[in-house]
């Protein structure tokens, strides 16, 4: 057998992940592993296949992603001879090979809807078809599966079967980000370089204090894999040298130019804020157009109707309590934070209070915009 892989790290959420992940190893539970690109989604799901009675068998990744729609029921079922064009001689699919194992399907919510209900029989069953076969074959695989898509939102968009979903995350496992792991980020770090060193002969003379505290504050959008990848990177085109923070700068740019090198949740939730009254003042100037649209098409007799949002909020006169609401001609102006709110609520109620479109559509996280609701009350 292999060596066991491992999950590295000390910090609170990798170690509840750890103990999560031995609990569901003793079982068969079928168990889907969400997270972000790089975040070491087949590790883990490699940790639960060596520490399971299935450790012995066959641990088998398929990447849905990565496989055609036409050929991906093939492949996973497997195809006697004649099924098809080019199909010369009968062939095992993963899910046959599988058998008493560990089947790993990666971005599982990339699989065409069409194989999707095979899949589900399967799984429910355990029997299944060869493409082109008559007779069903039985089998008993171990299910992980792991997706960075928002499958539950993907089934209310119709693109993934809710009985699937539901089957699939009989345990749910969420790896955290990178970027929120802490010093676990130098733990990777160090593992990867022991790795890279005895790998390609190279003695490595470390990171300078500053450059080590660079790469706690980067943000990581690769996750580990990027850690991985930039830390053989290093090694090897700066060929074991210290690596200042100048040199970590550089291989960063070069890796993310659009991208900040620093996660600043401060400075992050000041854009979005940005985003937000840019989006009030757009809307603001269509609903002027409307107005003078309407006095245009309204006879002159008719006047045209309230609409909400007239001019910008005023400041307080030194001394008063109250902020001055009337504007020098005469209309009800409305204070910034009052326009936020609405402009949250009208987006809100556009797309039926889908936070995650409703967020989209402002330009801000799905984690300001709980705390707008929260403030608002809305």
């Amino acid at each position: 057998m292999s060596r066991q892989v491992d999950i590295l790290g000390r910090s609170p959420g990798i170690l509840r992940l750890r103990e999560l992940a031995l609990q569901v190893s003793a079982t068969d539970v079928t168990v889907l592993i969400t997270g972000e690109t790089g975040s070491g989604k087949e590790v883990l799901a490699r940790f639960i296949h060596d520490h399971s009675r299935r450790a012995a068998k066959s641990f088998i990744p398929v990447n849905c992603g990565a496989i055609p729609s036409g050929i991906i029921e093939s492949e996973l079922f497997g195809h006697e001879k004649g099924a098809f064009t080019g199909a010369i001689l009968a062939r095992k699919g993963y899910f046959e090979s599988a058998d008493k194992g560990t089947i790993f399907l990666d971005e599982i919510g990339e699989m065409p809807l069409e194989t999707q209900v095979k899949f589900l029989r399967a799984i429910e069953t355990g029997v299944f078809q060869r493409v082109g076969a008559s007779e069903t074959i039985s089998t008993d695989p171990r299910i992980v599966a792991a997706t960075n898509r928002n499958l539950h939102q993907a089934v209310v968009d119709g693109h993934f079967r809710e009985d699937l979903y539901y089957r699939l995350r009989s345990v749910e496992l969420q790896i955290p980000p990178l970027r929120e792991r802490g010093s676990d980020i130098l733990l990777l770090a160090e593992h990867f370089v022991r790795e890279f060193e005895s790998k390609h002969g190279i003695s490595f003379e470390g990171f300078s204090p500053e450059a080590t505290e660079l790469l706690l504050r980067y943000s990581w959008p690769g996750n580990v894999r990027e850690l991985r990848n930039l830390t053989e990177s290093l090694l090897i085109l700066e060929r074991g040298k210290e690596i200042t923070t100048d040199i970590l700068e550089r291989h960063l740019v070069q890796r993310s130019r659009n991208k900040s090198l620093v996660h600043d949740p401060a400075r992050t939730e000041k854009n979005e804020l940005s985003l937000i009254y840019g989006s009030i003042i757009q809307l603001r100037q269509e609903i002027g157009e409307i107005r003078q649209m309407l006095h245009q098409l309204l006879p002159a007799r008719m006047a045209p109707p309230q609409l909400l949002l007239p001019g910008p909020a005023t400041p307080a006169p030194s001394g008063t309590c109250e902020p001055d609401t009337t504007s020098s001609s005469g209309e009800q102006t409305v204070p910034l934070d009052e326009l936020e709110k609405r402009s949250i609520s009208s987006a809100l109620v556009k797309f039926g209070g889908n936070k995650r479109k409703t967020a989209q559509a402002l330009g801000i996280n799905e984690r300001t915009l709980y705390r707008k609701i929260r403030e608002y009350g809305l």
